[in-house]
């Protein structure tokens, strides 16, 4: 039993539920960590990489412009400002050449800046054989030359834009497929200075109605022939220590050989290695040396977009993950402790009190929902107090109010066996007088406990207000002539919708108690209001009146303002709370208000739902007035009987001894 009371306690519930839900988020949120992380140094390195590659191709143009890396700090400067970076530049010994901010270099180099060997993933000028186009070295043409091959491109370009002949042009275009007129044809100058023509998404040099202009713009420039003859020089002594034919190479990379004859797959290859090895070592002389880039964040050695998941790292982010879960369990322990306690009082408490400790109660802090459970507890356990109490009460009220007839009743007819006492009329009559009292205490408790259990049945019929009033007050008209009392109806014109007995029954009980408690030369009055949704019946007295502390207390059972037995002051202590019975079985309330020192006014409210007190006031009305009339004299025959009767006891007292 208390390994399954441990389990199922709420501390580890608590528990449990916070690993759970700890392990959950933390999880989550490594994920969604992780994922835009991931994302985010997705964008970094392509941000990275953008950088690099134009950082690379800036250096990469002044290696193919330049012999050497002089004067390169400007723009190795320039560079570091526009990308925020830190940009290095070191030989193959990693000795510095040029660096825009201090600080130690990684172990690996971000890239090798060599225009004879590009490297096609950070720039796109390579050229053929992976030299940067920009690389021009012999080929770059004198000022005549570039001028010379500027008007052969002009004409060539102005013979492409010039209109067609369609007389003429029609027959040539399907039989040597002459092209339309370029219009957008524009020269663009290659690095090295030699023009030439391009025309947007389209190949011009297949136009044959330029083609002396093309192969005039076509042939080498002295300058050109120079530098290919030292190219085809390289070439063959190449291909000389491979006993291969000499070839012949051209302005566009391309190679001819110099004698007919076949030339197989695998002598290709080596030709195509001979001329990018003599290109290499034609532009060696030309271009500035490789030298090694670092592009990382400026005052650091990391590289830019690196993220190193070493081991130091994956132990440093399960430590916090396994931090944040500690703290989650403490916190949680925490709170379930503080959370848990006042429930262990309350339990406690409940346990006395289940034991028959009475004044069991919990202490109370905080305004959070415990706190309000305790306040609820506390409450329950005064209520449980008061009601006890009042069984008690009543207990020894209902003994009491049974105990004195009973006893009078059984010394009387003891006496009258014993021959002590004859049994006279006056003797029958009193004990008769003690058991009705009896009967009437006996009916009372009878009808509560109908109305506790929701029995007490109701026959609804429409009932004149005003006549029903006057016949009650008829029925205790000489209670209240022998006590001196005025006996005043004042109702208002209505009918409502009720059992005439029960009404008659609770405001007889309020004009008895009304009787009672009001001295002589002092007035009773009976009124009514059947307008709107309540129907009023207020009975008023002239008495002493009710403090406003204790009227909370009149509706209670066997509860007097008067603490005495006097049987003559006090009587049952039943009638006024089976008045607040049948008010509430008919749907409505029974109030006490009033003044204390200037009478007691008790006011009972039911429902009037509307068109209730309009209709059906004919034959059908008539009819219900009839029987109202009968029963209310058969009623009255016998109020004023019991109340002959009780006149009668008020005034002589019955001893015990023989009279």
């Amino acid at each position: 039993m208390t390994k399954r009371h441990r389990r199922g306690s709420l501390l580890v519930r608590l528990l449990g539920l916070s690993v759970v839900i700890s392990v959950l988020s933390i999880s989550a949120t490594a994920w969604l960590a992780v994922r835009d992380t991931t994302r985010a140094l997705q964008q970094e390195r392509g941000r990275a990489l953008a950088d690099d590659a134009r950082i690379y191709d800036a250096l990469l143009g002044h290696a193919a412009t330049h012999r050497d890396w002089t004067g390169v700090l400007p723009l190795v400067r320039s560079l570091a400002a526009t990308t925020e970076r830190r940009v290095v530049l070191t030989d193959r010994n990693r000795a510095p050449i040029a660096a825009s901010g201090e600080g130690a270099l990684p172990q690996r180099a971000s890239a090798t800046v060599d225009p004879l060997d590009v490297d096609t993933s950070l720039a796109a000028t390579a050229g053929r054989g992976g030299i940067d186009a920009r690389a021009t070295g012999p080929y770059q043409l004198p000022d005549a030359e570039r001028a010379a091959l500027r008007k052969k491109a002009e004409r060539a370009r102005d013979c492409l834009r010039s209109p067609v002949d369609v007389a003429t042009a029609v027959p040539m275009i399907a039989a040597e497929g002459l092209l339309p007129a370029y219009t957008d044809a524009e020269i663009v100058v290659a690095p090295g200075g030699r023009p030439r023509i391009e025309s947007p998404g389209t190949a011009v040099t297949g136009d044959i109605r330029c083609a002396k202009e093309f192969d005039s713009l076509a042939e080498p420039t002295p300058t050109e022939r120079r530098a290919l003859g030292q190219l085809d020089d390289l070439v063959n002594t190449c291909l000389g220590r491979q006993r291969m034919p000499a070839v012949r190479a051209d302005l566009d990379g391309q190679w001819t050989p110099t004698r007919a004859g076949p030339i197989t797959a695998e002598q290709r290859d080596d030709v195509n290695g001979c001329v990018s090895e003599a290109r290499r070592t034609q532009m060696a002389d030309y271009v500035a040396p490789p030298v090694l880039l670092f592009v990382t964040e400026p005052g650091t050695p990391t590289p830019v977009g690196a993220f190193d998941l070493t081991p130091a790292n994956r132990l440093r982010i399960f430590g916090v993950a396994g931090l944040v879960l500690l703290v989650a369990v403490g916190v949680t322990v925490l709170v379930g402790v503080r959370l848990v306690r006042p429930l262990h009082a309350l339990t406690a408490a409940a346990g006395r009190m289940r034991n028959g400790d009475t004044a069991a109660r919990v202490r109370v802090s905080g305004r959070d929902e415990i706190a309000r459970l305790g306040n609820a507890f506390n409450e329950m356990a005064e209520q449980r107090c008061r009601v006890e109490q009042l069984r008690r009460d009543m207990v020894g009220d209902i003994a009491h109010e049974m105990r004195t007839p009973v006893t009078n009743i059984r010394g009387w007819l003891e006496a009258a066996e014993d021959g002590v006492v004859e049994l006279d009329v006056d003797l029958v009559s009193s004990l008769l007088d003690e058991a009705l009292l009896l009967q009437h205490v006996i009916e009372d408790l009878q009808d509560l406990a109908a109305a506790d259990a929701g029995e007490l049945k109701l026959h609804r019929r429409q009932v004149e207000v005003p006549e029903l009033l006057q016949e009650v007050a008829d029925a205790f008209a000489p209670a209240a002539e022998s006590a001196g009392v005025a006996l005043v109806v004042d109702a208002a014109p209505g009918t409502l919708s009720a059992d005439p007995i029960r009404l008659r029954q609770a405001i007889g009980n309020l004009i008895t108690n009304a009787i009672r408690h009001t001295p002589a030369n002092g007035r009773v009055t009976i009124s009514s209001q059947t307008g709107g949704v309540h129907a009023e019946i207020v009975v008023a007295d002239t008495g002493p009146g009710i403090p406003e502390e204790q009227r909370g207390l009149v509706f209670e059972r066997f509860w007097r303002a008067e603490k005495s037995r006097n049987r003559q002051m006090g009587g049952s202590g039943l009638g006024l709370a089976i008045v607040r019975k049948i008010a509430e079985s008919h749907g409505g309330t029974a109030e006490v208000s009033g003044t204390a020192g200037a009478g007691a006014v008790f006011t009972l409210r039911l429902p009037n739902p509307p068109g209730q007190t309009d209709r059906r006031r004919g034959s059908v009305h008539a009819l219900h007035t009839v029987a109202a009339v009968v029963t209310g004299d058969a009623t009255r025959r016998g109020q004023v009987q019991a109340e002959r009767r009780m006149k009668a006891r008020s005034s002589t007292s019955i001893p015990m001894e023989r009279p």
